[in-house]
């Protein structure tokens, strides 16, 4: 059973930084694109970035110029660096990964992580 578990969220004022790691484990032998994603309250769920195998990454506008995502194959692991941030970057963060198995690619979510941004 693969599992995803993110880390490093909490409080931080705006402006500050803040990094999240999420960690797959599991029967694992490969993973394909993993990402970050982030649901405010009374809103959808929308993409924050995403990175692919090869380590080309995608941002949603919003935070352009000021998150990094990153990942450690040999951990498994991808990384989200969080500056200048912002309050309306508060949010539920969730790690996103497509991990493939035999033939099929299986889609996995972590808990999610609270990202708070006081003004």
């Amino acid at each position: 059973q693969v599992q995803l578990v993110e880390s490093g969220g909490g409080l931080v004022q705006a402006g500050g930084s803040l990094r999240l790691s999420c960690a797959a484990s599991g029967r694992i032998f490969s993973i394909n694109d993993m990402g970050w994603y982030r649901q405010a309250p009374g809103k959808q769920r929308e993409l924050v970035a995403r990175i692919t195998s090869g380590g080309s990454t995608k941002y949603a506008d919003s935070v352009k110029g000021r998150f990094t995502i990153s990942r450690d194959n040999a951990k498994n692991t991808v990384y989200l660096q969080m500056n200048s941030l912002k309050p309306e970057d508060t949010a539920v963060y969730y790690c996103n990964a497509f991990i493939p198995s035999s033939i099929y690619e299986y889609e996995y979510w972590g808990q999610g992580t609270q990202v708070t941004v006081s003004s």
